[in-house]
């Protein structure tokens, strides 16, 4: 029986790419990255995107962020900074799974697309049994990402080179804990 693969995009929005209110080292690049890397047809049968998209998401926000569990405004919905950043080539993402509303959320697995749908049930509605994850940030929202698709019983790898982090220290700690949780962690290329 054939593998149904997926590329799950997380987060490749203004805000977390340079110029943003949560600017990432390296968010932008990643737009382009990504485009060149699907551009060599690597195989998926989906490609799928997250998105941050706050209404109000209570005390995630803050005036004086940790850093950790709160952070400065971003990704507000229907705001520039939550628009998908414009390098990012749209055309081949088939679902688009917000996250976020009304609460903190970090993992696309929280989200739902236009319809309603939580993204791991369009995965299994789309037979999908193996992800690659790949976006922004390595140290959160990719990470808990990937975690939840090993949890559900998904092959999990995540493209290191196509991730960008908050922090050194906590990318290192993000990849040590995946590594540990069954997660794949390889290169593009």
């Amino acid at each position: 029986m054939d593998r149904v693969r997926a590329l799950i995009i997380v987060d490749v929005q203004n805000d977390f790419c340079a110029g943003g209110s949560l600017a990432v080292a390296g968010g932008a690049a990643l737009a382009t990255a990504i485009n060149d890397y699907l551009a060599g047809r690597p195989g998926y049968q989906h490609v799928v995107a997250t998105q941050d998209f706050h209404i109000d998401p209570g005390d995630h926000f803050s005036d004086e962020p940790d850093f950790s569990t709160s952070w400065p405004p971003h990704c507000v919905a229907g705001s520039f900074g939550a628009d998908f950043h414009p390098d990012l080539d749209t055309g081949p993402i088939e679902a688009v799974f917000r996250k976020g509303a009304h609460a903190a959320a970090y993992s696309g697995f929280e989200g739902v697309d236009e319809s309603g749908t939580p993204l791991l049930d369009w995965l299994r509605q789309h037979d999908v049994d193996e992800v690659d994850v790949v976006g922004i940030a390595t140290d959160h929202c990719v990470r808990r990402t990937a975690e939840d698709a090993a949890r559900a019983d998904l092959t999990t790898r995540v493209i290191v080179d196509l991730t960008a982090a908050v922090a050194p220290d906590s990318a290192a700690t993000a990849l040590a804990e995946m590594r540990s949780a069954n997660i794949e962690l390889v290169q593009s290329r």
